[in-house]
């Protein structure tokens, strides 16, 4: 059983966490990137599983300096990230997409605890998203990039004025344990084993938390 009885606030990741989006991520990648080879999209998606709380900035960018070794322009990161951002609108807003057991914890726990949503998605989409799917109501704040995530949850501590000792951060990568690590605030996983070890511990499932 996991205590969370002696916290007030949760960050929450979005994609993997309170949304599966992993289909629709991978698909928006290779449709904005449908001009370049297979291989190439192959590589940038093993990056974006690798690294799901970096922005779609980041990825881009990695897309054309790491994987093409090719200068990125700023312009052309910022045209692919907008169509991204399209697709994104037109497909995530399916409420079946939500994992169920999140929503119920969320929820059922809403008064108890203050709630973020700290993700490596573009901040603007991340609320037009939550108020389609109807959960923005949920959460204090919903902040994302092109902020870094690190930025993201201490900018929330600094400006919130929360402590951090009665805070936890609840995500799928290790950019999420990153970001809660160097903000000194306790990190639980959830839907990766591979960070199994890191932080307080693993959730398995929501209805295991006290």
């Amino acid at each position: 059983m996991i205590d969370f009885s002696n916290k007030k606030v949760i960050f929450w990741d979005f994609d993997g966490v309170i949304i599966d989006s992993e289909k629709v991520r991978n698909k928006g990648f290779e449709i904005t990137l449908q001009n370049y080879s297979p291989e190439d999209v192959r590589k940038l998606l093993e990056y974006h599983k690798e690294n799901g709380g970096l922005s779609r900035y980041v990825k881009y960018r990695y897309f054309f300096e790491e994987i093409l070794g090719a200068k990125a322009q700023d312009e052309q990161i910022q045209e692919l990230s907008e169509k991204f951002s399209h697709i994104m609108r037109e497909e995530l807003t399916n409420k079946n997409l939500l994992i169920q057991q999140t929503l119920n914890f969320i929820k059922k726990h809403q008064a108890e605890f203050s709630m973020y949503i700290v993700s490596g998605s573009d901040e603007k989409e991340l609320n037009y998203l939550c108020e389609n799917l109807e959960i923005g109501q949920f959460f204090e704040k919903i902040k994302g990039s092109p902020t870094p995530k690190i930025k993201l949850v201490e900018g929330i501590l600094e400006a919130d004025k929360l402590n951090a000792d009665h805070c936890i951060l609840i995500g799928d990568s290790i950019n999420d344990y990153d970001a809660a690590r160097l903000n000194e605030v306790e990190f639980y996983a959830f839907n990766n084993v591979s960070l199994k070890g890191k932080g307080k511990g693993y959730i398995h499932s929501f209805e295991e938390i006290n």
